[in-house]
């Protein structure tokens, strides 16, 4: 029913009904509450039958990922793979050598040590603990690209960006 959609939104709305709500970490919402729907659900679901935009779902469900928080990480992700960058990692969290936590990060590639931060409008404490987690990952040698709206809708200097940074670490396309 909702073949109408543009592909980066059937994306986030998949990757919500697909998350994986996982106990482990720190700042889970959540933690072991079962997923809406499966991957492989959705998949019988738009091939059981006649469906608008068909060949649109059927692009959504490869793109679909069970680790993504929101619309905006969802739609993050599909810009950069895409843009032919690589999967990224989805909000796992990292700790320095000592075992400090250094944050949960929204999209990474922790073997270049790229983070990819979405900014939302934030408030108060939340925004001081997010400026705080990224000083903490670039203090322990990531880089920390901070994607806010404007660069949402910029998607090719955005995946300009997260290019570049891979380069500067040894990735090569």
């Amino acid at each position: 029913m909702l073949g109408n959609l543009e592909l980066f939104d059937l994306v986030a709305v998949g990757d919500y009904f697909v998350r994986v709500w996982r106990p482990e970490g720190y700042f889970r919402v959540n933690p072991g509450m079962p997923p809406l729907t499966t991957p492989d659900r959705l998949r019988a679901a738009v091939e059981a039958g006649r469906r608008t935009g068909v060949a649109r779902l059927r692009l959504a469900l490869g793109l679909i990922r069970e680790d993504s928080w929101s619309r905006a990480e969802s739609i993050t992700r599909c810009h950069l793979v895409t843009a032919g960058l690589p999967q990224p990692v989805l909000n796992r969290d990292y700790f320095d050598e000592f075992g400090e936590h250094l944050g949960c990060v929204d999209l990474s590639y922790p073997e270049y040590k790229v983070a990819i931060e979405y900014q939302g409008q934030h408030h108060g404490a939340r925004h001081a603990r997010d400026v705080e987690r990224v000083e903490r990952l670039r203090a322990a040698g990531w880089i920390v690209i901070q994607v806010t709206a404007p660069l949402l809708e910029n998607p090719a200097e955005l995946a300009r960006r997260v290019c570049a940074a891979l380069a500067s670490r040894g990735w090569r396309r």
